[in-house]
């Protein structure tokens, strides 16, 4: 019985109608600020959409969406006694403690600002960031978020993506594909061009304008080296690049053309060990062993 009367006697000091009427305005902030911090971020979404680039409309709706969860915290902390000036100035101070710590993330956020007003890139793009090469998902304001040609996740930070050579892939909508390959020497240059211009003009995915080209680059070891170039829409590169490699393959071989590669003949010396020697090199032999 006396415990039965303590315990009512602790929840009766520590239930009081001041207390009570506390958790009902906390209450009443979450369960109204919550509710339209969604309503409002919908409708943010709603009017931004459509009307400017993506990284843009995400930096809107995600500007509105932090703004809202501070709103509704400092009305919070504002209904258990915390005092907005005092606030203010801890985290002044904090502010400048944090600031000494994290130059770093300010350089990151002062270069998503560049990147997001440049747009040097889109979401949807595929860039080249050094070797790697992704779909950019998101542009945020400390990194770049990319998935890979094999589904990887690769985060990049502005700063980097600032100080970086980028290239981007799919920035215009058309492409040239460049093969490169070469022909042994003892082998028609206007004739391989020939069959190179026929293989152009009957690829479907290759564009007539602007027109193809090919371009004789070197006297190589093994041969003579071309580039081959084919214009076509960005969506079909790699489409394309497949089958011009299997189109002059298959022709070369109908028409005798002659793909050089290099020649090594294993030599043993009078001291025991082996030499090679390049055949290529050697005149007469025009890259090819005899």
């Amino acid at each position: 019985m006396l415990a039965e009367l303590g315990l009512t006697r602790i929840i009766g000091d520590f239930v009081t109608p001041e207390r009570i009427s506390l958790v009902v305005r906390v209450l009443l902030v979450l369960g109204i600020g919550i509710p339209l911090l969604i309503l409002v971020r919908k409708l943010t979404r709603k009017i931004v959409t459509g009307k400017l680039s993506v990284q843009s409309e995400q930096l809107i709706q995600r500007a509105v969406y932090y703004i809202g969860l501070l709103i509704i915290l400092v009305s919070v902390l504002n209904e258990f006694g915390f005092k907005l000036s005092a606030l203010l100035g801890a985290a002044g101070v904090f502010g400048i403690a944090i600031g000494f710590a994290s130059q770093t993330s300010i350089s990151n956020i002062i270069s998503g600002i560049f990147l997001i007003s440049e747009k040097p890139f889109m979401i949807g793009d595929t860039v080249q960031i050094g070797s790697t090469i992704g779909v950019i998902n998101s542009i945020d304001l400390l990194s770049i978020k990319l998935k890979t040609l094999d589904n990887r996740f690769v985060r990049v930070p502005n700063e980097t993506m600032i100080k970086t050579e980028v290239i981007n892939n799919t920035k215009f909508n058309q492409r040239r594909v460049n093969v490169s390959l070469g022909v042994a020497y003892k082998e028609d240059l206007r004739r391989v061009m020939a069959i190179l211009d026929e293989i152009a003009v009957s690829e479907p995915l290759a564009l007539r304008d602007p027109p193809h080209v090919i371009l004789l680059d070197e006297f190589g070891d093994s041969g003579i080296k071309l580039t081959f170039g084919v214009w076509c829409e960005t969506a079909s590169f790699w489409d394309l690049k497949n089958a011009l490699m299997l189109s002059i393959k298959e022709r070369f071989d109908h028409d005798n053309i002659e793909i050089p590669y290099p020649h090594m003949r294993l030599m043993a010396s009078q001291a025991g060990d082996y030499q090679t020697t390049n055949l290529n090199a050697k005149e007469g032999t025009n890259g090819y062993e005899t």
